[in-house]
């Protein structure tokens, strides 16, 4: 335990030493828990980090590391690239290629096992506290485990019993703290991945680039992001497409030459956005990151949303642990919700009525990206942290406009989108 307190009173620093009370404890050291650990930490609290698995560990994730990621970062924090991206190839389910490329660089590819184990190590150097290979079974607000009403119970499996003045849940998008807050999910996507070792010829051919491609089922699309020696190649579909979205999978491996290439991984994750109304805190328990479903749900990118929402969940956990009553707590967690719904959440609405208009239309969006200046603009402007999608659709009249037409709830009466032309197999320069 760290030897660090929060500056309560010396007769309730004693007690809760005695007790063995943290200030904090976080269920899940990905990139939420560990940021949110960070946070809480950073200040000086006695902060508990739990996470079920050993690390490192696999995650199944595209590894794109964009500017809101970059920015959200803790200081000095150095991040392990494995590639650099300069140029992204887009085709419509594997038609109408066209590479698009930007003297400056884009987004940057990591591996999930050591980018978590650093963020873990950022937040152990700030004075959290590690416990891996612990699975947490429930939290208990009330009842004979929780001494009185300014603690929660952290109930292990195995019987151990944590104290903490405040909870987050960052254990993930199958969550048990997300089950005790109550938390609702509005969409569900299916994402498999399989990591492929190449040749040296053939990760020569990605370095530096990405393909992005549209897929075949509505608001579907696949990736192939290079990282040294290895294709990380990735699809994703609404669930309940399972094998659709295997076979897509299988196709796209297939089309790109990489079918003779045996994976070392091949995994699958699902993927889940909250609904609007589904809360972010029960009593002294916040929830961050997928645990809360809070991903974009577009492109389902979700390394950004939850080291944000982490950070977030870390600093208003400190102030939760601080309240003396049901009251005060309850203040302190509406803030924290009104925090994330201001910026996350104007984010993920814009996204969702991306993902309406992309369903319906996802040629006009490759036409867009592949042969429109100003959409290929505003997509190194997003990726680089220039912008957000909210940000952009709220600044831009012309953005506002071309999304209200695609929307189907603005237009519903719209006839479908015709195929549009092919659009020319050729590399093209951007800014």
């Amino acid at each position: 335990m760290s030897s660090q307190n929060s500056s309560a009173d010396d007769e309730n620093s004693s007690a809760d030493d005695a007790r063995q009370v943290w200030d904090v404890v976080v269920v899940g050291a990905g990139p939420a828990g560990a940021s949110a650990a960070y946070a809480a930490a950073v200040t000086g609290r006695r902060v508990l980090l739990l996470e079920k698995a050993e690390l490192p560990r696999y995650k199944t994730c595209g590894g794109g590391i964009i500017g809101p990621s970059r920015d959200a970062l803790p200081p000095g924090f150095e991040l392990p690239f494995r590639d650099r991206v300069h140029a992204v190839t887009f085709s419509n389910n594997g038609r109408f290629t066209r590479t698009r490329r930007s003297r400056q660089m884009l987004f940057g590819l990591i591996n999930r096992p050591e980018f978590d184990q650093q963020l873990v190590e950022h937040a152990q150097k700030a004075g959290a506290e590690l416990r891996t290979g612990v699975t947490v079974q429930r939290v208990e607000q009330h009842g004979s485990a929780v001494p009185d009403r300014r603690s929660v119970a952290v109930v292990l499996q195995g019987g151990e019993t944590l104290l903490a003045r405040a909870v987050v849940g960052a254990d993930g998008s199958a969550s048990r703290i997300g089950a005790h807050v109550g938390v609702k999910l509005d969409q569900v996507d299916l994402g498999l991945e399989a990591e492929i070792p190449v040749p040296d010829t053939v990760a020569e051919d990605w370095k530096g680039r990405v393909l992005i491609d549209w897929g075949p089922m509505p608001g579907s699309y696949g990736w192939v992001f290079p990282k040294g020696d290895t294709l990380t190649v990735g699809v994703i579909s609404a669930r309940g497409e399972g094998a659709a979205t295997k076979r897509y999978l299988e196709d796209f491996v297939g089309r790109l030459g990489l079918a003779g290439f045996e994976p070392s991984i091949s995994s699958g994750h699902l993927t889940r956005c909250r609904a609007d109304d589904s809360p972010l805190s029960r009593g002294r328990v916040l929830v961050c990151g997928d645990a809360a479903g809070l991903l974009e749900p577009w492109t389902r990118e979700g390394i950004s949303f939850a080291l944000r929402s982490g950070r977030l969940a870390g600093e208003w956990a400190v102030r939760i642990g601080e309240a003396h009553d049901a009251v005060d707590a309850r203040r302190q967690a509406l803030n924290y919700a009104f925090a994330i719904k201001a910026g996350l959440g104007v984010e993920m609405s814009v996204g969702k009525r991306m993902l309406a208009a992309f369903e319906r239309r996802p040629g006009l969006f490759h036409a867009a990206l592949t042969g429109f200046r100003p959409a290929w603009r505003s997509f190194t402007d997003i990726t680089r942290g220039r912008t957000t999608l909210g940000e952009l659709v709220r600044s831009h009249p012309m953005a506002q406009r071309a999304l209200t037409a695609m929307d189907p709830r603005a237009a519903a009466a719209a006839e479908p989108d015709p195929s549009p032309a092919p659009a020319p197999a050729a590399e093209e320069s951007g800014s």
